[in-house]
């Protein structure tokens, strides 16, 4: 039995009242199949109960394999109104101390990589820690952690986290696949939000970290509303277009009263080092440029600088404005660049490199 072939019967089915298929209607999110038991994802955006019920009813009495365990999940329903904050604990399946959103206004400045190599530097330091990658439309968990492989699925239908360096993975990558575009409106991408904390099972775990979308929408206002965060991190490069939607971000999550506990600046700077090799006994003139600015030789001839790509100083700036702990400044690394590629965190890969250094120092602020 294979995916393709409940596919097929599934384009036997017609949403009810249309002469069209649920597949070719998108409506079909995934099948998950783990052992005997097959699990069909449905993303139904009516909040007509009865064609749902309908429809449940129709792919039941469609797929029907004997020895074979077939159940059906509903992901999306209409938005609640009026939603009530005050009992968030019991949207979050598990024990978790601590859920921290690593987030920004802005795409492009390194959520990602941040909120893996701190999760990491969590670990290594023998905390209980998961990872939930909550960027719907772009997923990268599957490819910063080398992870290619659907979840498994308990009896109650609950998700089992994917579990690789100690650390508890989720991500709508390991469930979609990660080279299908998600095209999905609002509601739905804040239902499947929801259904990372109620539907996955977390068990114990000390720190939950959260990498989340940028912009201030969906994904930020079902946490806002649902889910007990204890507070965000707030990720930025040092240049004033990235800080603009950067503020965005960082005001939002004082709007909701989200505690802000710091800022990390990525891609501060550029460090530069080396040493000019001559076996000429005759005097050396040189003069070394790096994008107009002079770098100063030392006496037997090595150097090292610091080059600020994208001017200097925004990450403390801001850091001040919001009267929060600038947390760590990471410079761009060839060896952070390739650990990313490679699927493993460079703290677990080299926990003494100097970046590696960084996020311990990061992950120590979060404990104390």
């Amino acid at each position: 039995m294979d995916k393709n072939q409940i596919l097929d019967q599934l384009k036997q089915i017609n949403y009810p009242g249309f002469n069209r298929d649920i597949v070719s209607f998108g409506m079909v999110k995934e099948v998950v199949i783990d052992q005997k038991n097959i699990t069909i994802m449905l993303a139904i955006s009516s909040s007509n109960d009865e064609k749902k019920n309908q429809l449940v009813q129709d792919i039941s009495n469609t797929i029907q394999h004997e020895g074979y365990d077939i159940k059906i999940k509903v992901l999306d329903q209409a938005p609640t109104q009026n939603v009530d904050t005050s009992n968030k604990d019991a949207n979050v399946e598990g024990n978790i101390k601590n859920i921290i959103a690593v987030a920004s206004g802005k795409g492009g400045v390194g959520k990602s990589t941040i909120a893996l190599n701190l999760a990491a530097a969590l670990s290594k330091a023998g905390h209980k820690t998961g990872l939930l990658d909550l960027d719907i439309y772009g997923p990268s968990l599957p490819i910063t952690m080398g992870v290619n492989q659907n979840p498994a699925v308990n009896d109650q239908q609950k998700i089992i986290p994917v579990l690789k360096d100690n650390l508890k993975l989720m991500s709508f990558g390991f469930i979609s696949g990660n080279q299908a575009p998600v095209v999905w409106r609002g509601p739905l991408v804040a239902k499947m939000t929801e259904q990372f904390f109620k539907d996955v099972i977390w068990g114990e775990l000390d720190y939950l970290i959260l990498d989340l979308p940028p912009g201030t929408g969906d994904v930020q206002l079902t946490l806002s509303q649902k889910i007990p965060l204890d507070g965000a991190i707030i990720v930025t490069t040092p240049n004033d277009i990235a800080l603009t939607d950067v503020r965005k971000g960082a005001d939002m999550f004082n709007k909701v009263k989200t505690p802000l506990l710091g800022v990390v600046e990525n891609m501060s700077y550029m460090e530069i080092e080396g040493k000019i090799n001559t076996s000429s006994t005759a005097p050396l003139d040189i003069e070394l440029h790096f994008d107009n600015k002079a770098i100063n030789l030392n006496e037997d001839l090595s150097f090292k600088h610091k080059f600020h790509l994208f001017k200097q100083g925004g990450g403390l700036n801001e850091s001040k404005r919001l009267d929060i702990p600038l947390l760590g400044e990471i410079p761009y690394s060839e060896d952070l660049m390739l650990s990313i590629d490679k699927g493993e965190p460079l703290v677990f890969a080299d926990g003494d490199h100097p970046i590696s250094e960084i996020f311990i120092k990061i992950a120590n602020s979060l404990e104390n």
